[in-house]
C-alpha cells in the first residue's frame, strides 16, 4: 500500500509491515479468536480450560488456536509427561511487534496537511468548505 507525498511527488511506503499487521488484524477480527487471544492473555492456558470458558467444542477451539499459531501471536507447549496436554501461552515477542506495528501505522503523528492537486478548482480547494 503506497501512499502519495506531495512534497517530494514521489510515493512512500507507510512506516509498518503492513501484511504483517494485515495478517494479525484479519486473524483477531474473528469474535471467538479474540476471545481466546483474551483468556490466554490472562496466562497459560489449556485447551480443555478454553473450551469450557466459552462453551466451545474442542475441535472448533483448535480450529481457532491453530490460527492463531498461525500469525505467531500464540505459543503451543505440549506437557512433557503427557503429550495428550496442550498449553497455550502468548508470544510475548509477536505481542510487542503487533503493538509497535499498530501504534506506528495509527499514531495521530502521521497525519500531515495536504492540498489537493486535482478537481476542479486544483490546488485552491478549501477543505472546511466541503459539507
Amino acid at each position: 500500500m503506497l501512499n502519495y507525498n506531495p512534497k517530494s511527488d514521489e510515493l512512500t511506503l507507510p512506516p509498518v509491515n503492513i501484511q504483517l499487521l494485515t495478517e494479525r488484524l484479519k486473524v483477531l477480527a474473528e469474535p471467538k479468536r479474540l476471545l481466546l487471544f483474551d483468556l490466554i492473555m490472562q496466562g497459560v492456558q489449556c485447551n480443555c480450560e478454553l473450551g469450557a470458558s466459552l462453551h466451545m467444542s474442542p475441535n472448533l477451539i483448535s480450529h481457532h488456536l491453530s490460527m492463531l499459531r498461525q500469525v505467531g501471536l500464540v505459543n503451543v507447549e505440549r506437557d512433557a509427561f503427557d503429550g495428550r496436554w496442550v498449553y497455550y501461552s502468548i508470544n510475548t515477542q509477536a505481542l510487542e511487534e503487533l503493538n509497535a506495528v499498530f501504534g506506528a501505522f495509527f499514531d495521530p503523528a502521521r497525519i500531515q496537511p495536504r492540498r489537493l492537486t486535482c478537481g476542479p478548482h486544483g490546488e485552491f480547494i478549501r477543505l472546511d468548505n466541503i459539507t
